[in-house]
Parts: C-alpha cells; sequence; structure tokens
C-alpha cells in the first residue's frame, strides 16, 4: 500500500508541472493536434519499457481478454481522450487556476462509480470527503455577492462546465484503469503505450487535419512534453495497479495546488487567494474520501 502510495503522488507532482506547462508553453495549439503530438513522443520515450516487458513475455495477458475485457480498455481509452481534450479546451478558454480545482473534483465522482459498479463500501468519512470536494467548485466560482452567484457563474461559465464533464469522464477513465491493472491483471510496461496509442489513434483524424504551420518548429517541446507524459502515465498506472482507484485518485489530484500555485504566482491570474481555498478544499475532500 506504501509504495503505491508514493507513487501516486510522484505522479501528482509530475502530472502538475506538466499541465502548467501545457497552459505556458502550448496555448493556441488544437486540443487534438497537442493530444496527438505529445502521445507520439511519449510511445517513442517509453519503447525501451515496452519491448523489455515484451521480451520477457508479458504479451500474453492480452491473449486471454474476453470481448467485455476489451470493451473496458476500448471504454478507457476514449474517455481518457474526449477528457483530456475537454479539459485543454477548458484551459484555453479560462485560467487554469480556475478550471483545475474544478476539474480535480475526480476521486468525489470515483467513489460512486465503484460503490455502483465494483461493489465499494462508501463509509460516513467519505461521504464528507466529497461535500467537501464538491465545495470547491462553489468556492473557486466566489465572488463578492449573493450565496447563489456562485452557481449562476457555474451555469454560465463555458470553462466551468467543460471542466466538469471532464471530471466526469476522468472518473470512468479512473475506474477503468483500477479494473484494466487489477481485475483484467495488464502489466503497467503494456498498460502505459496501449492506452497512449489508443487516445492517439481516437484523435489521430482531427488532430492532423487541424496541423497548425508552427507544429515542426515547436518539436522540442513536444518532445519534452511528451517525456512528461510518459512518466506520468507510468506512474500513475503503477499506483493504480497496487490500490484502489478511490485512494490512488484523489492523491494523484493533489496536483490541483500545485497547478493553482503555479498560475497564480509565474502567470499572475487573478482571484489567486480563492482558488488557493478550492484547490485545498479539492485536495481537503479527496484526502477525506481516501481515508
Amino acid at each position: 500500500m506504501e509504495l503505491g502510495l508514493g507513487y501516486a503522488l510522484l505522479a501528482a507532482f509530475v502530472w502538475g508541472g506538466y499541465l502548467f506547462g501545457l497552459k505556458q508553453y502550448f496555448e493556441g495549439y488544437p486540443a487534438t493536434t497537442l493530444t496527438v503530438c505529445v502521445n507520439a513522443f511519449a510511445i517513442a520515450f517509453y519503447l525501451p519499457v515496452t519491448l523489455r516487458a515484451l521480451a520477457n513475455g508479458a504479451g500474453t495477458a492480452f491473449a486471454s481478454l474476453s470481448a467485455l475485457d476489451a470493451g473496458v480498455v476500448a471504454l478507457t481509452i476514449c474517455a481518457t481522450a474526449a477528457a483530456f481534450v475537454l479539459f485543454l479546451h477548458a484551459i484555453a478558454a479560462g485560467d487554469v487556476s480556475y478550471v483545475t480545482p474544478i476539474n480535480k473534483i475526480v476521486p468525489a465522482l470515483v467513489v460512486p462509480i465503484e460503490v455502483l459498479v465494483l461493489g465499494e463500501v462508501l463509509t460516513p468519512i467519505q461521504l464528507v470527503g466529497v461535500v467537501v470536494a464538491t465545495s470547491a467548485i462553489y468556492v473557486a466560482n466566489y465572488r463578492a455577492g449573493g450565496l447563489l452567484d456562485p452557481f449562476r457563474r457555474i451555469v454560465r461559465s463555458r470553462p466551468a462546465q467543460l471542466a466538469l464533464l471532464s471530471a466526469a469522464l476522468y472518473a470512468v477513465s479512473d475506474v477503468g484503469k483500477r479494473v484494466a491493472l487489477q481485475e483484467l491483471g495488464i502489466p503497467t510496461a503494456l498498460w502505459v503505450p496501449v492506452l497512449l496509442a489508443g487516445i492517439l489513434l481516437v484523435l489521430l483524424v482531427p488532430g492532423v487535419r487541424d496541423r497548425p504551420d508552427e507544429l515542426r518548429a515547436d518539436v522540442p517541446k513536444f518532445a519534452a512534453a511528451g517525456a512528461f507524459v510518459a512518466t506520468g502515465e507510468h506512474v500513475t498506472s503503477l499506483a493504480f495497479s497496487l490500490v484502489p482507484a478511490s485512494v490512488a485518485s484523489p492523491i494523484v489530484n493533489t496536483q490541483a495546488i500545485l497547478v493553482v500555485l503555479l498560475g497564480g504566482v509565474v502567470l499572475g491570474e487573478d482571484h489567486f487567494r480563492v482558488r488557493i481555498l478550492a484547490a485545498v478544499l479539492a485536495v481537503a475532500g479527496v484526502t477525506l474520501i481516501a481515508l
């Protein structure tokens, strides 16, 4: 358990830095193009790990998958692809320090899915965690005014809507990762390239169609982002292979605090204190969920 928690914490730092880098260095790129290019480099970086696993006979893990198992894998890939593209649209339309606390309530959505689908038991303290994590959305949208104004702002805010939809899809993705890595027993060294390649294929046609002219000049940036993704997916998959999704997901999503700090300090985004509070509430809530 302790090793899995350590991997989840490392993943939080990797993904936090990666999400900040997307806002800082890739603004203006179509979401599909960005995802396809970054994943292509990530697969290349991860190739030695995959080849070593295949040489050790890990490829037999896919031979025993049923049609239902393959459907779970496909659903996880599609949910991950859609969630990431929606998140990119959200941070393109709004501040990263505003969007991230809303998007990182994923664990509050993971828990009910695990309860309904996998038979996990929700404790009272986890119910409190769901309420606290959800309150982060209210705080992130709070400005001076009436108590109902944040709800009106959520309804009107395109970035908030995209972030919430992305969070729902990430919740499906996280549960799917847990099933693939634990119940189906797919090795991490094979799951990572399958996930990355699947996302690339899902988004390939729109990604190629939307290719901007400056793509070649930014190859070094795409390579660096690919290294982050390969590392992030590896340590995230290790975490999900060792602990339940309702435990790993909250820790991985503590990346919200890092992203908000970087957005406020480096990018000078507005309402910094309110968004820090929202991020802290999101992390506190998901921590209670993990207990």
